[in-house]
This record gives C-alpha cells, structure tokens and sequence, in this order.
C-alpha cells in the first residue's frame, strides 16, 4: 500500500498519446461502475452516464505558456519553467549545463530575463522578466509546457488543444486533462439532462510532474498548489445533489476546501491510499488515464479502490486505449466508506 511499486503496470509505449484525438468527444471512455465491472465507451456517452441531478465541477484554470528557450550571454542553453509570480518576480524551475547565479542574464529573443536569487532547497529560482507584464512576456516567447512523455515540440495547435473550454483564469502549468474532452455540445446534453456545470480554480502546478522518489510514499510532499471556490459553485455543493470533479485537480480543491474549511488558499494535500483522507465532497470522479506511480494514480486509487482501479488499467491496457494528457478518460465512483 505504501510502496510506488504498488501502483506499477505495464504500459506499451505506443499507448501514449502523442497527439490529441481528431475531434475532443471522440476521444474513449471506460465506465468502471460502482461494482467494478467495466464498460467501454465513447466520451460523448458521459451525458447518459451520470446522474440526472448531478453537478459537474470543472477546473478553469488557463494553461500559460511557460516554457521559455533562452541562452547565457555567453552561448550556453536555459530552459526556464515560469511556476507561479513571488513578489516582484516569478518562481522558475532552470535546466542549463552549470547552475544558474543571482545576477546573472538570460538572453531570450531581444529581451533578457534576470536571475534574482541562488537555487532554492526545492530546485527553484527566481526570476524578473523586463516590463510590468509577466504573463504578456511569456504570450511573447512562452512554448506549451506539455509534459516530458510527449516526444514531440509543440506547435501552434497546442496552444488550443492543451486548454479546456472551462480555460478562463491563467496560472496553470499543466491542463486539467479531463477537461479536454468536454465540449459546449456535451455541455448543452447535460443542461437539458438537469445536470449543472460549475468550476473552480486550481493551478495546476509543476508537483503534478514530480515524481515519488521515496521508498514509502508517506514521505512524499506535494507542491503546493493555489485554488478558489466561487460561491456560486459553493451553493450547488451545499445542494445534496451528486458530485462529479472533472478531473482530479477539481477533486483535490474540492476535497482540500472541505477538509480545510477555507474556500480559497493553497493546498499541499497528498491523497492516497492508506492517507485516512475521508472524501467529504466528491461521489463521481471524471479522469484521464495516469502514470504507473504517480500521485495522481494513487489518489484516483484512494477514490475509487486500488484493485478496481489497476484491474481497470490492465482492461485498457488490452483495448488499446490511450494514455495521459491527449489520451482517454475514465469514469469512476468513489468507494464506499469502510
């Protein structure tokens, strides 16, 4: 239970999804009902699978191109990671040959990038970027910050495919993947359904990348990840009526607000199984495939029961779905309480 070999399974290569699908709905998804039979379907279906009184709750959080290529004055490469603004600059994971300095440049395009402070105990720099306007420098020279496991650049089309349609407050630097699948026309079925669409915010932060480098996953600590509860999203919660998290990021924030009882702050929680989380909030759990031992597999273990997820896997294994960020999506119901 506590070991990441736990949650291991074998996983072809050519089951990672490299490309989104052709079109967002057409993308799978695997039904794992509350007794743990399976059901293959189509995302679309999602209308006629959920219950008719439910509340969806999405994530719109906006992807930033976070990326930034740039070089020392001196020639050597900088990949910089832009997480999340402190103070007058921006928190910044570095890759270069030696180790970046405070006082030091990057030269990006015609501009440069200064570094304000040595590296942090967590690998971090901070950075300041010329002019007031962060986010209008990384629109400038800013790449998609799709994830490592896509061998590929990313191009002009990320820019669109790696947002949901939620995607309104920028902060995130990875998607809330479920989402991707969802469409206005998916979303006018479940309003003529009697099923509510409302979000909050979580930015999705450079922690959902980490991976568990410890022997007993109870020593692993998550990054710490901002979010927001509006109160319209409050009242639907406060409803009775079923709850959907689009996603686990939805999850974690709904869960992390329930447990704090803070509606907006920033959360540090580590859901997995044997973590004694009760889950307060969310029945149904709407979710993209994940990595062999990563946090957010073991938490959608803890949701949904850690046999009937990996039997799960091993089923999708077999019907060649499709894997991570541009792969297909599950549908799971929370377990019962012990």
């Amino acid at each position: 239970m506590f070991a990441p070999s736990d949650y291991s399974f074998e996983l072809p290569q050519e089951l990672i999804a490299q490309e989104p699908a052709a079109e967002r709905a057409a993308s799978r998804l695997l039904h794992v009902r509350g007794d743990g039979t399976l059901a293959d379907h189509r995302f679309a279906d999602i209308v006629e699978l959920l219950p008719a009184d439910a509340v969806v709750i999405a994530n719109d959080t906006r992807v930033i191109p976070a990326r930034v290529l740039g070089h020392k004055p001196t020639g050597g490469n900088v990949e910089l990671l832009f997480l999340e603004p402190e103070g007058q600059g921006w928190r910044c994971l570095a890759r270069a040959r030696r180790p970046l300095r405070a006082g030091q440049v990057i030269c990006v395009g015609e501009e440069e990038v200064a570094v304000l402070s040595e590296r942090a105990a967590d690998g971090t720099i901070l950075v300041g970027v010329p002019g007031d306007d962060a986010l209008a420098f990384l629109e400038r020279h800013g790449h998609v910050p799709l994830p490592r496991y896509i061998a590929r650049p990313d191009t002009s089309a990320d820019r669109e495919r790696y947002q949901t349609m939620f995607a309104r407050v920028p902060g995130a630097v990875a998607a809330p993947t479920a989402g991707l699948h969802m469409t206005p026309a998916i979303a006018e079925a479940l309003a003529a359904r009697g099923i509510a669409l409302a979000t909050i915010t979580l930015h999705v932060g450079w922690g959902t990348f980490q991976p568990v480098r410890v022997a007993d996953v109870r020593q692993h600590r998550m990054h710490r990840e901002r979010y927001v509860i509006p109160d319209a999203t409050a009242a639907l919660l406060a409803s009775g009526r079923p709850i959907v998290a689009l996603g686990t990021t939805a999850l974690r924030a709904l869960e992390a607000a329930a447990a704090s009882g803070e509606r907006a702050g920033a959360t540090e929680l580590f859901i997995h199984p044997g973590s004694d989380h009760t889950f307060r909030v969310v029945d149904h759990l709407i979710t993209n495939f994940h990595l062999p031992e990563s946090t957010l597999l073991m938490l959608v273990c803890a949701f949904a029961g850690t046999e009937r997820v990996l039997a799960a896997y091993r089923h999708a294994v077999v019907q060649r779905y499709r894997f991570f960020s541009y792969g297909d999506a599950t549908l799971l119901q929370r377990a019962p309480r012990p």
